[in-house]
C-alpha cells in the first residue's frame, strides 16, 4: 500500500477515539483519523454514516462524548466554532452562508473572531486581495456585492473566507453540487492552490469521479465507525462503493434487458423566450434519455417546461401520441406525466408529512372509494411503493424532513413508480445531493421501470453519472441541442466538448 501524504509524527489534525451520544443513540463511535498537511482527504459514506456529526465535532459546533483532538500536535478542545476557527479549522457548508447585500470585502470579514464587520483598513482590504488570489478570484473587486457574482465565484468566495480566517484544516461539504462542469475546474482549482500552501483539506463529496481526480487519501464511514482510510490510488471504485453501503454490489449501473418501444414523448420545436431555441426530440418507451447542459444552457427549462411548469413555453409535445398542453402542471399530470424536481425541499416532498403520505400524495383520488380514503388500504399502497424503491418499509411513519436526501429522493420517485399504464417520468438532477450507495438503488429502479415500459428524460450535470446511466445523450449549449449520441456512442470527453462548444478546440 502506498504511504499517506507526511509522515505520522506531522498530522495537521488528529482524532483519536471520537464518541458522541445523543441519549441512548450513539451517532458516532471511536472514529480515529489523522490528516496531514497539505493532503486532500475524501470523507464518503452514506446519509448516516456519520459525517455531519464528525464534521460538527471539529468545527465546535458539539462536543464528543469521548475522545481528543490535537491540531499541529497540542490537544485542543473547543467550546464553541469560534474555539475551532481560532485553531485554525474552518468549515464550507454546502448552502452558502454569505450576505447578498454586503461588499466581498465586507463577506470575508463576516463573523470573522477578530475583525469586526466593515472596518475596512489597508491591513483587513491587504489579507482579503491575497485570499481571493489564493482561491483563483483575482479579477473580483473588494467593494462587488456578494449578490452579483457567480454560483461558482460565491463558492470561491466562500473558501477564500476560510483563508482569511488563517484556516489551516478547511473542510468542504459538497462544495460542487449546484456546479457546472466549468465551474467546478476553478474550485478543484482553488482547492490544488491550497494544497500547493500546505493546507490541508477535507473534501465531503457525492461525486464519486471527484474523489479520484482530487484527493490523496480517502476515509469511509459507516453506521457511525470509519471503516479504513486508504490512498485513493490503491481503492478501487467498486470497493469503494461496496465499503459504502456495507454490502457487494454487482452493478452501480444496470443495463437496459429490452430494448426501446414506440415513441412515448415527441418534442417539436420547444421554445422559452431567452433561454431555450428550438428544444425537438423522442423518447421511446422502456429508454433512459439524458439532457446535459452547464447551467443556463437550457438543459433543466426544457424539462421543466414539459412538466407545465414554464408558462410561456411554446411548441408541439405530445405524449402518446396525445398533444400536450404546455404552461398547464395540473393537466400534464392528468395526462399520467410524473415530474422530479433538483429541488426536493421545495418542489419535491412535503417535508412536515410522513413517508406513505408522501408515497401517496399524487394518487389520493384514484385511491379514493365514493371520496373516503381507508387508512388501511393507503398503508398497503405506500408498502408496495416503498419497496419498488428499495425504500426501508419501516421509515414509512417518519417525517420526510427526517430522512436522508438519498431517502427523501426515494419518495419523489416512488410516488412515479407504480402507475396503471406506463408512462413518462421527467427529472432534473436525479442524484443531487444523495449518497453513493443510494445513488446505485436509484439508477436500478429507474432502469426496472424502463424494463417494465415507462420512459426517463433527465437532466443531470454529473458527466459521470450520464455516461453510465443513459441509453440516449442529448447535449445543450446556449438553448440549443448541440448534438444527440446513442449508447456506446459517447464519453465524458466528447459530452464535455459539446457542452463547452469546444469540440473543435477538442
Amino acid at each position: 500500500m502506498t504511504n499517506l501524504p507526511g509522515s505520522a509524527d506531522s498530522a495537521r489534525l488528529a482524532a483519536r477515539g471520537l464518541t458522541k451520544r445523543f441519549g441512548s443513540i450513539t451517532a458516532i463511535e471511536d472514529v480515529s483519523l489523522d490528516i496531514r498537511p497539505g493532503e486532500v482527504r475524501a470523507l464518503c459514506g452514506g446519509n448516516g454514516a456519520g459525517k455531519s456529526t464528525l464534521v460538527k465535532i471539529l468545527t465546535g459546533v458539539l462536543k464528543p462524548t469521548e475522545g481528543k483532538l490535537e491540531i499541529d500536535g497540542s490537544q485542543r478542545s473547543f467550546a464553541n466554532p469560534v474555539d475551532a476557527q481560532r485553531a485554525g479549522l474552518a468549515l464550507v457548508a454546502q448552502e452558502l452562508s454569505l450576505a447578498p447585500d454586503l461588499s466581498v470585502h465586507d463577506n470575508l470579514w463576516l463573523g470573522h473572531a477578530s475583525a469586526p464587520l466593515a472596518r475596512r483598513t489597508i491591513s483587513t482590504a491587504s489579507l482579503a486581495r491575497e485570499a481571493l488570489d489564493a482561491v483563483g478570484l483575482e479579477a473580483i473587486a473588494l467593494d462587488a456585492k456578494a449578490g452579483r457574482l457567480a454560483l461558482a465565484e460565491r463558492q470561491l468566495l466562500e473558501i477564500a473566507r476560510g483563508l482569511v480566517r488563517k484556516a489551516s484544516l478547511l473542510i468542504l461539504d459538497e462544495p460542487t453540487a449546484t456546479l457546472s462542469e466549468r465551474e467546478i475546474a476553478k474550485v478543484f482549482g482553488a482547492v490544488r492552490r491550497l494544497k500547493s500552501r500546505n493546507c490541508s483539506v477535507i473534501y465531503i463529496t457525492h461525486r464519486m469521479a471527484e474523489v479520484y481526480e482530487l484527493c490523496d487519501s480517502v476515509t469511509v464511514m459507516r453506521n457511525g465507525r470509519v471503516i479504513t482510510t486508504e490512498p485513493v490510488e490503491d481503492m478501487p471504485r467498486d470497493r469503494l462503493l461496496e465499503l459504502m453501503i456495507g454490502r457487494e454490489l454487482t452493478e452501480v449501473y444496470p443495463a437496459s434487458t429490452t430494448p426501446p418501444g414506440a415513441v412515448m414523448l415527441e418534442v417539436t420545436d420547444l421554445r422559452v423566450p431567452g433561454v431555450v431555441d428550438d428544444f425537438s426530440l423522442q423518447v421511446r418507451a422502456g429508454e433512459i434519455v439524458g439532457v446535459v447542459g452547464q447551467i443556463g444552457s437550457g438543459a433543466t427549462e426544457s424539462i421543466r417546461a414539459l412538466a407545465g411548469l414554464v408558462h410561456n413555453a411554446r411548441g408541439v409535445v405530445k405524449v402518446d401520441d396525445r398533444r400536450l398542453r404546455l404552461g398547464a402542471s395540473a393537466t400534464v399530470l392528468k395526462s399520467g406525466v410524473r415530474f422530479v424536481s433538483e429541488d426536493r425541499a421545495a418542489e419535491g416532498i412535503f417535508l412536515d408529512k410522513p413517508a406513505h403520505t408522501n408515497l401517496i400524495a399524487s394518487r389520493l383520488n384514484e385511491l379514493s372509494r365514493i371520496g373516503v380514503l381507508t387508512p388501511r388500504g393507503l398503508r398497503r399502497i405506500a408498502g408496495v411503493l416503498a419497496r419498488r424503491v428499495s425504500f426501508d418499509t419501516t421509515r414509512l411513519y417518519l417525517g420526510a424532513g427526517r430522512l436522508s436526501g438519498g431517502n427523501q429522493q426515494k419518495l419523489a420517485i416512488g410516488r412515479c413508480s407504480d402507475r396503471r399504464s406506463p408512462g413518462l417520468i421527467l427529472m432534473n438532477e436525479p442524484t443531487r445531493g444523495v449518497d453513493m450507495g443510494a445513488r446505485a438503488e436509484i439508477y436500478q429502479t429507474l432502469r426496472r421501470l424502463c424494463d417494465e415500459g415507462n420512459a426517463v428524460l433527465l437532466a443531470s450535470t454529473d458527466l459521470e453519472e450520464v455516461v453510465g446511466l443513459v441509453d440516449r445523450v442529448v447535449t445543450m449549449f446556449r438553448g440549443r441541442i448541440v448534438a444527440e449520441h446513442a449508447r456506446g456512442e459517447f464519453e465524458e470527453t466528447v459530452i464535455l466538448s459539446e457542452i463547452t462548444n469546444t469540440r473543435e478546440a477538442a
